[in-house]
């Protein structure tokens, strides 16, 4: 009778919830997201949050709920009700778009029921017209952000307020805080309505500064994504805390003793985080054994503690031209945890063995202590390899240059075995901003990337590789770093591209929805050397799905592997934390039981939470490279540049300059000439038929560049080649 109750007391607990939640998503207006569920239910308990998770699964499974797009859920017969995001909003309507990805949907001012640029809304009475589909909105369910970051500006003699969110028109200033106005600053504002008459209109909160500063800019794109760039006092007092610690006995028992090993870390020379080392050695066989070396930062972060909820609401750090913002406070990023060179740290190593075509023989991960041997910088490693190092250099790399070499050898194996595999090899496109001793912008650059840096690359790749395996093998809760198959659509409209470019895109066509990662390999193999290259190398990057992070193994398709994570960079990513957080346990335990328990929900809400704020960091970091390009170019209006035609819209074109600033020509620019867009990637001109797409070569002139929104207008210079 006892060993019965313990079988049925789950079901039964399972069936009362299910109960609660049916009852609680019958008198919602909406659907409800999983934690409006939660809050409604008050689930406080570890056992009553599992017992909601699988009561939840259960009712997906049997139909008795649906998603309603985003993760929120509502009863069948609710199902009909269309969810969708405010996502512009101009002085007398708006357009939102669907969850479902269907087309934006058009709502009349007084059809809007108060919504605005980020709210979540029901809609009804839905209509299809000769322009489009058109709504009312029924009700607002979530409410999206009231402050907003924005520019003041003056429209028809008054200082208005220009939001950085897609409100299109300028809005009045509240009579209380119009003192704070001034012309041409960046400023902060609460979105709030007039009671009188009901119009939208900007309370003026914070003058950031001048709006013609990248630098004053980039302080008010932090505030618009909510990056904070300051750490709470508890949790610098427990990173002082947990930094402050020496290592000690205790510490080091278990531990693999690798001090001895030729470890070291190789790095940009002005960072001061380092999280990884490498040693390499070869086998007797023809094989390596690769040793990566991880900062054990989970050893300094108490699950649960201030720090540790504090790394995970950040997410990862935040680059900037002129600053990091970083995951974790310097006291652990750039003191306890970073592997600085002649110091005894502690690590997590992942010990792999490989044979001599690159293929993964076995692999260990074990607690560790090194003591790296060298401070490596790329720039100096590339000279080693290239033969330009001078004696000082040699001398210095001496400790560990074997361990070098066999690096060396090691990636380029592994380089071969990825082209072997379809691996998809994009050329970054990072830019590389040189400021002035004053803050400002004065040269911008595409990043390049040497042999060394494509070295450390490869090893991390194999490292995370491992980890994801030895996850995948184990089965247990985990975060995978997922890249799905890309976009049928966005396929077919890199296929025209390439079409257009001249570019033979047979394999992509001849595999039709369902392309390989080696389709893309050869695309880019074909335009390699061209004057298309560039081009269809951003668009095959636009054309592929957003990685994310998931706890399903669902494949990583840019690297043409089954299995994929992210270990190697804890101090800077939560998603590596959490991963060395969960090996940590699973090296003390074999007990699945216990493990599940653990970490599922732990894993899931890591992996949702690490994937928006990857989204909201790389959101930020383009929106603050557009502002500093726009400041580099407004030092030179009225020169001409050598494009590339970079996109082409109805009205213009984008041009990409050979020093990866973006601008827009207007079609108007052109003299003498028809333009017409043809719909998807050109403009043809209806006199002389000559036709301009994404590749041409384009002759420029810089007319205007504005810091404030990041951007940068050309017009037609000279003939199109």
């Amino acid at each position: 009778m006892k060993n019965l109750q313990k079988e049925t007391l789950p079901d039964r607990q399972n069936g009362a919830m299910r109960e609660k939640i049916l009852l609680c998503l019958r008198k919602a207006e909406h659907s409800l997201s999983i934690r409006e569920m939660r809050q409604a239910l008050r689930l406080t308990s570890v056992q009553k949050k599992k017992n909601f998770f699988c009561a939840l699964d259960e009712m997906k499974a049997a139909g008795e709920i649906v998603a309603s797009g985003k993760n929120r859920f509502c009863v069948p017969e609710k199902a009909e009700m269309v969810e969708a995001t405010v996502v512009t909003l101009s002085r007398y309507f708006a357009f939102v778009r669907p969850d479902s990805g269907s087309n934006d949907i058009f709502i009349p001012l007084e059809k809007l029921n108060g919504a605005v640029v980020g709210d979540r809304v029901t809609l009804c009475n839905l209509q299809e017209g000769g322009k489009g589909p058109s709504a009312e909105v029924k009700a607002v369910t979530e409410k999206g952000p009231r402050v907003v970051t924005g520019t003041l500006r003056q429209e028809e003699g008054k200082t208005v307020f220009l939001p950085d969110c897609a409100i299109r028109y300028g809005l009045a200033i509240t009579k209380k805080s119009a003192p704070l106005a001034k012309e041409g600053d960046k400023v902060e504002a609460r979105l709030c309505r007039n009671a009188h008459t009901g119009e939208l209109e900007a309370e003026l909160l914070k003058d950031y500064g001048r709006a013609g500063s990248a630098k004053i800019c980039a302080d008010a794109i932090l505030d618009r994504y909510g990056i904070a760039s300051r750490f709470s006092k508890e949790a610098l007092a427990e990173a002082e805390a947990s930094s402050s610690r020496k290592i000690s006995e205790d510490d080091l028992k278990g531990r693999l003793d690798l001090r001895k090993a030729p470890v070291c870390t190789i790095d940009d020379a002005g960072a001061k985080d380092l999280d990884d080392a490498i040693s390499v050695g070869r086998t007797r066989d023809g094989g390596f054994r690769l040793g990566v070396h991880i900062a054990d930062v989970s050893n300094y972060l108490a699950p649960d503690g201030v720090l540790d909820q504090e790394a995970r609401s950040r997410g990862t750090s935040v680059y900037f031209a002129d600053r990091v913002v970083p995951m974790l406070p310097e006291a652990l990023s750039n003191g306890a945890c970073s592997l600085n060179a002649g110091e005894d740290k502690l690590t997590f190593s992942a010990l792999v063995d490989l044979d001599g075509e690159g293929n993964i023989l076995s692999y260990r991960f074990r607690k560790s202590v090194i003591c790296s041997k060298v401070r490596g910088v790329y720039a100096e490693v590339n000279s080693l390899f290239d033969g330009t190092a001078d004696r000082d250099l040699c001398r210095k790399y001496f400790p560990v240059i074997r361990s070098l070499h066999a690096a060396r050898e090691l990636a380029a194996v592994l380089k071969k075995q990825s082209e072997r595999s379809g691996t998809i090899d994009l050329e970054s496109t990072e830019p590389e901003f040189t400021l002035g001793a004053d803050g400002v912008c004065r040269d911008v650059r595409p990043r390049k990337s040497g042999e060394a840096e494509r070295m450390i690359e490869c090893l991390m790749i194999t490292a995370n590789r491992a980890a994801a395996m030895l996850a995948e093998s184990e089965g247990i809760p985990f975060l995978y770093r997922v890249h799905e198959q890309p976009d049928s659509e966005r396929v077919e409209t890199l296929i025209h591209l390439a079409d257009a470019a001249g570019i033979d895109a047979g394999a992509l066509r001849r595999h039709g929805k369902k392309p390989a990662p080696a389709d893309f390999s050869a695309l880019l193999a074909q335009a390699k050397g061209t004057p298309a290259e560039k081009v269809i190398s951003h668009q095959v990057l636009r054309t592929m799905a957003k990685a994310r992070y998931d706890t399903q193994a669902l494949g990583h398709f840019g690297l043409a592997l089954k299995d994929y994570c992210h270990f190697t960079s804890p101090i800077r990513r939560y998603p590596d934390t959490a991963i060395h957080r969960i090996l940590s346990a699973l090296l003390a335990t074999k007990d699945k039981a216990a493990l599940d328990a653990r970490f599922t929900s732990f894993a899931a809400e890591a992996a949702r939470s690490s994937s928006e704020a990857e989204m909201r960091a790389m959101a930020a970091e383009r929106d603050a490279e557009d502002c500093y390009m726009a400041e580099y170019m407004t030092q030179h209006i009225g020169e001409t540049y050598d494009g590339v035609v970079s996109g082409v819209t109805q009205h213009g074109l984008f041009v990409e300059l050979e020093n990866s600033v973006e601008g827009f020509v207007p079609m108007e620019s052109f003299p003498d000439a028809d333009y017409r867009f043809d719909g998807e990637l050109s403009q043809v001109d209806a006199k002389t038929h000559k036709r301009i797409t994404i590749g041409c070569p384009l002759r420029v002139r810089a007319v205007s560049a504005d810091v404030a929104s990041g951007r940068i207008d050309f017009v037609y210079a000279g003939q199109e080649k």
